[in-house]
């Protein structure tokens, strides 16, 4: 297990977690992070990060998306495509990864080869978050054009926008898929996926700046304050609030292990700290284990060593042929009152580049350039078939 997190100071944390065994069965397992690397790929401070079984994928102010091999420990090249701060990354399974930035740009990666399969105009105003059903079939975000929009990843367009009249930073699906939850300054609406309408609305004391699910009803939700809050989503009441840092808390990611579900939290004071949840959520978790960084850390995530699980992609296809240029997706359908309707069009992903950072470090490779090459060539043989034909 590692926890990665980046930070104002343009690095990328790395800290292995080793489980100690236990002394005896009255004891509390001890947890220890240890400092495993410090990756400095870009060039301004980070704002995004992502993890899959293989790579973890960093967004920056520096509007590129730069790659990490957790296995060999290299740099594997950079994602050059938006044209302003990366603002979400979101990892479907090993095969896909979305992401999100100021340029108002969706873009679909082929996690395995690194080439742009989709690059959609998503809102008017920038991207300012995203997130995946857990079907892999539909996506939500929310921008600075004061909508929410609904996106069919099985075709790649988008299927529904609604007016929300605010400017969302956060959206959030349940784990099961059922409802979902947007984020407006220190507001949270809660959504129910069958009736697509608020059911109900939590308030936090300060900003929110992090929420995640540690269950089908329970959302933690982290602000500009040192306190983390856990809410029912059906009750809309707090269950309990612990402080879990001596500044605010940047951002929060959750996973379950065998024997142990754990939340994890980053703060602008520079701590990463892990807790050891309870089975009642009403109780406050315990702290398992903090290391301090030093540094103003923004963004948060952690790696699990565990097997490749293939199934998980996207159902969308992942041939070229579906990044056409003529594709111009439009929106039909409506929602009253609320809804508005406007055409999208999708943008050409071809400034899409790949490339090593540092001295002795692994090239990134080039699939994208290969392929390039290989339709090149296709069609000049095509080319020539045609003419022996004339003749």
């Amino acid at each position: 297990m590692e926890l990665v997190a980046g930070c104002y100071e343009q690095v990328l944390f790395g800290f292995a977690v080793h489980p100690e065994p236990k002394a005896s069965e009255d004891h509390e397992q001890k947890w220890t992070p240890v400092a495993d690397f410090t990756h400095h790929a870009h060039t301004a401070s980070l704002s995004a990060v992502a993890v899959n079984s293989r790579f973890v994928v960093t967004g920056s102010k520096d509007e590129t998306i730069h790659i990490y091999d957790m296995k060999k420990k290299i740099d594997h090249g950079a994602l050059v495509h938006h044209n302003g701060t990366i603002t979400c990354l979101k990892f479907y399974g090993n095969r896909h990864l979305i992401s999100g930035a100021e340029d108002g740009l969706i873009c679909v990666w082929d996690a395995k080869k690194w080439e742009c399969l989709k690059s959609i105009k998503a809102h008017k105003g920038q991207v300012t978050f995203l997130s995946i059903h857990p079907s892999g079939k539909l996506a939500l975000s929310v921008g600075t054009d004061k909508t929410l929009r609904t996106w069919n990843l099985v075709e790649g367009r988008s299927a529904f926008i609604k007016n929300i009249k605010q400017n969302a930073h956060i959206v959030e699906w349940s784990p099961r898929g059922e409802k979902y939850v947007v984020v407006i300054l220190n507001k949270i609406d809660v959504y129910h996926l069958d009736t697509a309408s608020v059911s109900g609305t939590i308030t936090n004391e300060k900003r929110i700046s992090s929420v995640t699910f540690l269950s089908e009803s329970v959302l933690a939700v982290a602000g500009d304050e040192e306190v983390v809050r856990f809410f029912d989503c059906d009750s809309l009441t707090c269950l309990c609030q612990f402080k879990a840092h001596e500044n605010r808390v940047k951002d929060m990611f959750s996973f379950e292990i065998p024997e142990h579900h754990v939340i994890v939290t980053a703060s602008s004071d520079g701590f990463i700290k892990m807790w050891k949840l309870q089975q009642d959520k009403k109780v406050p978790p315990s702290l398992l284990c903090e290391v301090n960084t030093n540094s103003r850390l923004t963004c948060l995530g952690v790696w699990l060593d565990r097997a490749t699980d293939v199934k998980e992609s996207l159902p969308l296809a992942a041939q070229p042929s579906h990044v056409s240029k003529e594709e111009q997706p439009k929106i039909n359908r409506k929602e009253s009152g609320d809804g508005v309707q406007e055409e999208e069009r999708q943008s050409e992903p071809n400034t899409k580049k790949r490339g090593s950072s540092g001295d002795g470090e692994k090239p990134a490779g080039g699939d994208s350039l290969v392929s390039a090459k290989k339709r090149k060539m296709a069609g000049m043989l095509e080319k020539k078939k045609r003419k022996k034909k004339k003749i």
